[in-house]
Parts: C-alpha cells; structure tokens; sequence
C-alpha cells in the first residue's frame, strides 16, 4: 500500500510556501483563526467558481487580515466598477468581523494552462459537461507541454464513460519528479 503526499505539502519552505500565513499565541485563536480560512475559502471558491481561482493566501497580523487571489479570469473577480469585489469583502468582513480590517488584492495568473489547480478544474467541468474522458485528459496534457511545462501527469479516477466498475486511467508526458524536493511541483485536484 502507497502512502500518497501531497506534493506541495512536501515541499513547503523548499520551493514553495504557506497558503496561510499568520501566528497565534493561543490554541483559542488557532482553532478561531483556522476555521475563518477554511470559511473564507469555501465562500471564495463558491462564489469566484468561474473567475478560474488556483489558490488563495491568507495573511493575518494583530488587526489586519490580507486576502491574496490568484485568479486567471481578474475581470470576473473585479466586476463592473468593482461592484463584485466590494460585494465579496463585505461578505468576507462578516466571516472575520468587524474589529480587523481587510484588504483584498488579486494577482493575474498570465499562463493558466501550466497551472495545476485550473487545469484539474477544467477536467473536471469538461467531465461534467460529459466529453469524453481520453479526449479530455489528452488535450490537457497537450495543452500545458504547449505552454511551456516540463512535464504533466493527469490521472482520472471514478466511473469513467458511465460503466459499473470504477477505474483509473492516466496520462503523462515528460518529467514529473516527485522524488527531488528542490522541483518545482505543483499539485491540483478537481471533483466531477
């Protein structure tokens, strides 16, 4: 039996780094502090579905909270005047309250095809929309060795084309080298 681990887990303060970085002194305030970025998370990743958000980074200090959205689509998350990202602080400053101050800034992703969590999200939406899966899975790969990556591996897993029995297929081109912690990995899962 494998032990699977995160790669990106795996190689935190080596080449990659905290999605949330903040210091509590007391576990109440870890528990509080833990459970407001999950919260925060759930309502970005609910609302922003189609703005093609990889990732979000939480920064906390004594009285300020930092949000950070890498997004794809900044259009989207911005909306006509800004209306939209007025509309998501006001519900993320009811997540947190009122006594911290929130500032919310975005970073454009300029190459989304070599971006692990849009391209599973991707796969996911086209498995939904119920194109086929090889077909899928090929295109991505293609799609990301195109872009400019060294290496991609895409693996689906489930009822694949409606059958009875679950089963797994992959796909991979190039390098993927999990084994050498100084790799530049990135790691994203998608659900159909």
């Amino acid at each position: 039996m494998g032990h699977k681990v995160n790669p990106v887990c795996l190689r935190l303060e080596i080449t990659k780094n905290w999605r949330s970085r903040w210091f509590a002194p007391t576990k109440k305030l870890f528990v509080q502090y833990l459970q407001e970025d999950r919260r925060i998370r759930e309502l970005l990743k609910e609302e922003l579905a189609s703005a093609a958000v990889a990732r979000v980074e939480i920064e906390r200090s004594t009285d300020r909270v930092r949000i950070i959205v890498h997004t794809a689509r900044p259009g989207i998350l911005i909306g006509r005047r800004g209306e939209n990202i007025q509309r998501l602080q006001e519900m993320v400053q009811g997540i947190i309250g009122t006594d911290r101050q929130l500032k919310m800034d975005y970073v454009e992703i300029t190459n989304p095809a070599i971006e692990a969590q849009l391209i599973a999200d991707s796969l996911a939406f086209q498995l939904e929309k119920r194109i086929a899966f090889r077909r899928a899975m090929k295109r991505a790969v293609q799609q990301a060795m195109d872009a400019g990556a060294k290496g991609i591996r895409v693996i689906c897993d489930g009822r694949l084309a409606g059958t009875e029995m679950t089963r797994r297929e992959g796909y991979r081109q190039g390098t993927v080298p999990l084994g050498t912690f100084r790799a530049d990995v990135d790691f994203g899962q998608g659900l159909a």
